[in-house]
């Protein structure tokens, strides 16, 4: 009799134990399926056919790029507080470029240590929706006393060469295009960041930002087999050749980055991956979307995923040489488009 009743409760447990057993491999199911489809999920498929040659509109992008990356990295040259000269040179080439594109230039300017720091602005209102802003922003400063020409030479031109683009467009929403100062060591992730700042500006005055694009280093590419050098578990998944151009965002902002890649792919003939996920993971937060997260806005980094590619990243190598512009410029032109979708 006691013999069956100890059958009985193990037969009770083994059941219960397995019905435990199945919950938690249906949530742990459930949390895998939710990190796929919410994370590393795209929209579409990346190009992977050969590209076609540049339009004459590419041409013109590919020219314009050239002469202000060169402008930037190989006259002005480094560019931070401690070659704060050639910080104020940039701005002053920033300044003068957007307003010979036809803008009226914001200049928001803060202080530190008695060193006057800028931030340059212009802006399209918006016709039907003029109070949502989609700001498209890069920074000008440069690392140590490398010459910056990817980092973020790249970025600043692209920010401005788009401005170009869109300077007689009549968009939806407000675009708000933004070269921003001190993103750079030692003010990277301090309040005294440049895009910080600036961000701080638009939450303090209740503004709207629907989306931020951060242009990041996005002018190196490479078809060798193991140029893509990603931290795992990343390199289980994206491809192992550098020669795509990648659209990161954290977890809150997994919507625009789908939305940003749905855009590329659907109009461009370039390879291109997305991801999104927690802000802790290496490289997430590395430029001024960060900023814009830190006051509850959503925002991405459009990069060619700088040191996890590009070993001459924050050293005296980072030169005009190693840019590949015919394929920034594939990627510029592709943006305009993005950045058309998302202004309308």
């Amino acid at each position: 009799m006691k013999r069956m009743k100890n059958k009985r409760k193990l037969k009770a447990f083994n059941k219960a134990a397995l019905i435990r057993l199945s919950i938690l491999l249906s949530i742990l199911l459930g949390a895998i399926s939710w990190l796929w489809f919410t994370c590393f999920q795209m929209p579409g498929k990346s190009y992977g056919g050969e590209l076609l040659p540049l339009t004459s509109q590419e041409k013109i992008i590919q020219d314009n790029l050239q002469r202000d990356i060169n402008k930037l990295a190989v006259e002005i040259g480094a560019r931070n507080s401690n070659s704060y000269e050639n910080l104020n040179a940039a701005a002053d080439f920033l300044e003068s470029s957007f307003q010979e594109a036809g803008y009226q230039v914001n200049k928001q300017e803060y202080k530190i240590n008695n060193q006057t720091f800028t931030n340059l602005e212009v802006e399209i209102k918006g016709v039907d929706k003029p109070d949502e802003i989609v700001v498209i922003g890069g920074h000008y400063d440069t690392a140590f006393t490398t010459p910056g020409a990817n980092d973020n030479g790249s970025g600043v031109a692209a920010v401005l060469e788009l401005a170009r683009r869109f300077v007689n467009k009549k968009p939806s929403r407000t675009l708000r295009f933004v070269e921003f100062t001190n993103e750079e060591p030692p003010y990277f992730w301090t309040e005294n960041m440049g895009s910080l700042v600036y961000a701080k500006g638009c939450k303090e005055r209740n503004e709207n930002v629907v989306a931020m694009l951060s242009l990041e280093t996005m002018g190196y590419f490479s078809n060798e087999e193991g140029s893509q050098n990603y931290p795992f578990p990343l390199n289980l998944i994206y491809p192992s050749q550098g020669n795509f151009i990648a659209f990161v965002g954290n977890i809150d902002s997994n919507k625009i980055v789908k939305k940003a890649v749905n855009s590329f792919r659907k109009q461009v003939k370039f390879p291109s991956e997305g991801l999104a996920v927690l802000n802790q993971l290496p490289g997430i937060g590395w430029s001024d979307h960060w900023s814009f997260w830190q006051q509850g806005y959503q925002g991405i980094m459009v990069t060619d995923t700088a040191p996890f590619r590009y070993t001459q990243y924050h050293t005296l190598d980072d030169i005009s040489d190693n840019i590949d512009y015919e394929k920034l410029a594939r990627v510029v032109s592709g943006l305009e488009k993005v950045v058309g979708e998302f202004a309308n």
